[in-house]
């Protein structure tokens, strides 16, 4: 992933919280057998400590991958819109001469993977993924000895993602005037389709942060 300085998380903070805010939900990637194409399993994940928790059922393909190289990326994605070229045209220039560009959050987890296979430890993993997408609650025991997740268990097995590096992007134009970018976030939420407010809102909250920009 190419990250322009000005796209570049302000800090650690930045993409841990975003990724706290609701924005669970990302892209596995392995390597393919060679002269094949990469494996990609979209899922959902929770954050446990250093690393990240998954699980996929057992028949899933991307377990040979990784049985063959643990090396794995995750990658989360959201906030994303559209900018239509005319709402970027210089100051004095025609509107149509305006480029249009996308925004967008990432976060780019370099990982090496751990597979889970044992009952006791799957069921600790998904009491810890129960635990943050439905902290009320309101579902079964997850044990090994008890319905319906017991007699489950043997159909996923699960994966711990140990972080050895992360890559944060946050493309909101940081490097174009105040006014522009103010502008640009006002139009969005006008437009109000897709992710555009969510999209205005990060272009703000960076703009607060940036102001005008500072190589």
């Amino acid at each position: 992933m190419f990250i322009q300085p000005w796209d570049a998380a302000l800090d650690d903070a930045e993409w841990r919280t975003w990724i706290a805010d609701g924005h669970d939900f990302g892209v596995l990637s392995v390597n393919g057998p060679p002269g094949r194409a990469p494996g990609v399993v979209p899922t959902h994940f929770t954050v446990d400590g250093a690393g990240l928790l998954i699980h996929l059922a057992r028949p899933n393909p991307v377990w040979l991958a990784i049985e063959a190289d643990a090396n794995v990326t995750f990658t989360v994605t959201g906030d994303y819109a559209f900018v239509p070229g005319p709402w970027r045209a210089r100051p004095g220039t025609p509107p149509t001469e305006g480029v249009p560009t996308s925004y967008y959050a990432a976060v780019q987890f370099t990982c090496r993977a751990t597979i889970i296979d044992d009952p006791q430890a799957k069921a600790h993993l998904l009491r810890r993924q129960m635990d943050h997408f439905q902290p009320d609650g309101d579902h079964a025991p997850v044990e090994v000895d008890r319905p319906p997740y017991g007699r489950m268990l043997a159909g996923i097995r699960g994966l711990r993602l140990d972080v050895t590096e992360v890559r944060a992007k946050f493309k909101y134009d940081d490097h174009k005037p105040v006014e522009q970018r103010t502008r640009t976030a006002r139009r969005l939420a006008e437009r109000g389709t897709g992710l555009d407010a969510p999209t205005a809102a990060q272009q703000l909250r960076r703009l607060d942060r940036v102001g005008p920009w500072k190589a």
